[in-house]
């Protein structure tokens, strides 16, 4: 299984807008923040089902706190956050991978861990960690262009361990990871991400859906709802015919139109597609009047989800990051 059954101006501490919330919506995210601080491992990490994806884990529970204003020493979360920063930190190898090589669907933790550290970057008070943040992401971007196969794209591991192998969500994932760390001031070639937007123009087919890879698989809503959020990162906004034929494709299958399991991937579906949302505001309070609503009715009394065969953690860590999306603290998801 993989995790794709697993987002510049106000910076971390500073919203880009002011807004008026949901007291039902805040109730339920704190709830939700809480319960991943309880589930933090002492190390700093957290884990999905059978303790898998521990990199990954941490740096979307990680996020999920930034969300709510948090960083690594102010916040209700900051305790949790440092811990985070550090762990993520303290896996980052010689390569430059952050993560290791045992975990065969590496390249995800690792686009997850360039995201959240860029985040934390431009916020960070303390001079060694900061100094080291820059290096580990400096070298996380090189390991990245390495990793790249020769269409463009990405696989759960990198084209040599790989055998060029690659695959549309983690491609997705390092570009937003790339994008976030470019937008943090760390130095990313632009053939990379020119690479990857093409890639994924190659991966979609003539009715706008995005292909599980460019060899094929079939056009998947999930897939495509986070395509479009990537590409917007890179660059690629509604005016693009490109873009406009990817949203028809999404009006029908992701939202309104759509919304069904999709084979457990419903949450990697809509973390993405609210980042899409969000940059509609004439779209958002309607998108999340239905999805959110249809978040809150699964919670859990404890402030998790229960549902998705990846983890609790990793339901809870994406659902509350869709339900902050418009608090607006981090500079990737803002407008």
């Amino acid at each position: 299984m993989t995790i794709v059954g697993l987002v510049i101006s106000g910076g971390l501490l500073g919203r880009a807008e002011e807004i008026k919330r949901d007291p039902k919506v805040d109730l339920a995210v704190g709830k939700a923040l809480d319960f991943l601080a309880r589930e933090q491992r002492r190390q700093g990490y957290w884990e999905a089902n059978g303790g898998q994806y521990r990199i990954a884990m941490t740096a979307l529970a990680g996020t999920a706190m930034l969300c709510d204003g948090s960083t690594t020493t102010r916040g209700r979360y900051a305790k949790n956050v440092r811990l985070a920063v550090d762990y993520l930190l303290d896996s980052a190898q010689p390569s430059g991978l952050i993560g290791y090589t045992n975990d065969y669907h590496y390249t995800y933790g690792h686009g997850f861990s360039m995201l959240f550290l860029s985040q934390i970057l431009g916020e960070e008070e303390d001079k060694d960690r900061r100094e080291r943040l820059k290096i580990v992401l400096t070298n996380a971007v090189a390991f990245s262009a390495k990793a790249q196969t020769s269409r463009g794209g990405w696989g759960y591991v990198s084209a040599k361990d790989g055998g060029d192998f690659d695959e549309g969500s983690t491609c997705i994932t390092q570009v937003q990871g790339l994008r976030a760390c470019r937008n943090a001031g760390i130095p990313v070639p632009k053939e990379i991400i020119d690479k990857a937007k093409k890639y994924i123009q190659d991966c979609t087919t003539a009715d706008g859906g995005v292909q599980y890879s460019i060899k094929g698989g079939g056009a998947r809503p999930p897939i495509t709802a986070a395509a479009i959020a990537a590409m917007y990162n890179a660059g690629e906004y509604e005016e693009s015919a490109h873009i406009d034929k990817m949203r028809e494709y999404c009006d029908k299958n992701v939202w309104p139109g759509g919304g069904q399991d999709y084979f457990g991937h419903w949450h990697y579906m809509h973390y993405y597609y609210s980042q899409v949302m969000y940059r509609e505001p004439e779209q958002w309070s309607k998108y999340m009047d239905d999805i959110g609503k249809e978040i809150l009715r699964k919670q859990a009394a404890n402030g998790s989800w229960k549902d998705g065969y990846i983890g609790i953690v990793y339901t809870t860590a994406i659902n509350a990051t869709i339900l902050q999306m418009d608090k607006g603290y981090l500079p990737i998801y803002q407008r």
